[in-house]
């Protein structure tokens, strides 16, 4: 009896401790599934729009100064292939934003964790980080550089004279569009498709904010630097295209 009974105790522990095992091993076999963050395709759409109309409109805006010598005077436009230099500048340190500033600061998206943007999961929308923003850096940044241009312009070469046309296409413009695009990276609205996952935003307040008065302040140190060293007339001859 007493062996029947080792016998049976012994089975009995024998099926509890594979049962263990084989939940153990079932349960380190299970995928980590990582947090599917639900974010609005239309308003994403929006904010990559207004960035770039943004960055093109203060690109490609001529420099509009008074012009004030006996001969000539008047109100002149002129394009100065020399701002490329300011852009590409802006296009560089936005690329820096993108990758090495964010990867360093780890700031992640909302609904989503540091490891999500760490070990990416295609589909998650929390493959990177979320701060500063990029969007807003680059827009706001654009109307920085839009801004020390038009104030340069107006106090250094036209005399404090203001123009209308300067002032919308390097300014209004740009600040509309970066308001636009820093409302678009953080808007909440909705569920998603299943109806109860809420639509997280691209960016939070705090990121966007970072992203927004980083690129303002550097569009701004850029703009007026530029404007200092490149006169708005192309010197001599009635050019409007300025090398």
């Amino acid at each position: 009896m007493r062996i029947r009974e080792f016998i049976v105790k012994a089975g009995t522990l024998g099926i509890m401790a594979a049962g263990l095992l084989v939940s153990r091993e079932a349960s380190a076999q299970t995928p980590t599934v990582p947090p599917l963050a639900a974010r609005d395709t239309n308003w994403e759409t929006v904010s990559h729009v207004t960035m770039v109309a943004g960055v093109a409109i203060v690109s490609l805006m001529p420099r509009v100064y008074y012009n004030d010598p006996e001969a000539t005077v008047g109100w002149k436009g002129r394009w100065h292939v020399s701002m490329l230099a300011p852009a590409m500048t802006l296009v560089g340190i936005t690329m820096l934003v993108e990758g090495p500033i964010k990867n360093a600061i780890k700031s992640p998206r909302p609904g989503c964790g540091v490891d999500a943007a760490l070990f990416p999961f295609p589909g998650s929308n929390c493959e990177t980080f979320g701060g500063p923003s990029t969007h807003a850096f680059a827009s706001w940044g654009a109307t920085g550089a839009g801004l020390g241009i038009f104030l340069v312009d107006t106090l250094k070469y036209s005399g404090a004279r203001f123009h209308a046309g300067a002032f919308v296409g390097n300014v209004a413009l740009p600040v509309t569009l970066s308001v636009l695009t820093s409302v678009a990276r953080g808007l909440e609205i909705g569920f998603a498709s299943d109806g109860v996952s809420p639509i997280q935003a691209h960016e939070n307040v705090g990121q966007i904010v970072a992203g927004g008065l980083t690129g303002l302040l550097s569009g701004a140190i850029l703009g007026v630097g530029y404007a200092l060293l490149q006169k708005p007339n192309c010197g001599y001859g009635n050019n409007i295209f300025c090398w």
